[in-house]
């Protein structure tokens, strides 16, 4: 399995940190040539992977990364959007601004980053689009933190997911969805007073590794998920069944 994705040219946005940088790390492993998107951090992405600045939140940006990926080469890349911000403020003292730059991020980044990597992949042939939702967005409401616009944002990811697969499975492009639990990662580290509550939750009593995350990202983007088409895989350790 070393070699599964040879050949594959593959961007990862929020390749930085978290889950990103794992989906990178083990992609490049298995021997794709992987785009690590990000507005940071791009000196500390593994070996094997070529950082690319971006700011998802901007077209002009985005257009840029995409025609930059293409100039010296034109075969596909296929995209994993792994990018996203999260708050935790109550929702009736929330600032507009904060509302809007966590859709911004989470769900306009998400859109942006799918149409144009899409619009290249559906002139080339096909590909495919793994994007990084939540059990916030459908499965659960997570307690006790407050993030409205989080959630929102992933729903909206969700459902943005499932309408793209209409749109682009009968033309090559399949986009399917991973929706993670809580993960062991900075964001879910910051909240040490949470962690015993989310522990006594989860069904499987621990946190989910970005490694074990980055596993269904690949069966995604992999040709054992031909047949998946707008499919959402929800890893959460049992969480969402309580």
């Amino acid at each position: 399995m070393t070699n599964r994705f040879e050949g594959r040219r593959v961007a990862v946005t929020g390749a930085a940190g978290g889950i990103g940088l794992a989906i990178c790390e083990s992609l490049a492993g298995q021997g794709a040539q992987v785009y690590g998107l990000d507005l940071k951090g791009l000196d500390a992405l593994p070996a094997g992977v070529t950082g690319q600045p971006v700011d998802v939140t901007s077209e002009e940006s985005v257009v840029a990364a995409v025609r930059a990926l293409y100039a010296a080469d034109d075969r596909p890349v296929d995209l994993v959007n792994g990018a996203g911000i999260v708050e935790d403020v109550p929702a009736e003292e929330m600032p507009v601004a904060e509302f809007d730059r966590i859709l911004s991020v989470n769900l306009r980044g998400v859109f942006l980053t799918c149409r144009e990597f899409g619009r290249e992949l559906l002139a080339r042939g096909g590909g495919a689009i793994v994007n990084i939702a939540s059990m916030s967005g459908n499965a659960v409401v997570n307690h006790p933190q407050r993030q409205c616009a989080y959630n929102t944002s992933k729903a909206g990811v969700s459902a943005l997911t499932r309408s793209l697969a209409v749109e682009w499975g009968p033309r090559g492009v399949r986009i399917n969805a991973v929706s993670p639990g809580y993960v062991q990662t900075p964001l879910t580290m910051a909240k040490d007073d949470l962690h015993p509550q989310w522990m006594r939750e989860t069904p499987l009593g621990r946190f989910g590794q970005p490694r074990e995350v980055a596993k269904a990202v690949e069966y995604l983007l992999s040709e054992d998920a031909a047949f998946c088409c707008g499919t959402e895989l929800l890893i959460d350790g049992g969480f969402s069944l309580r």
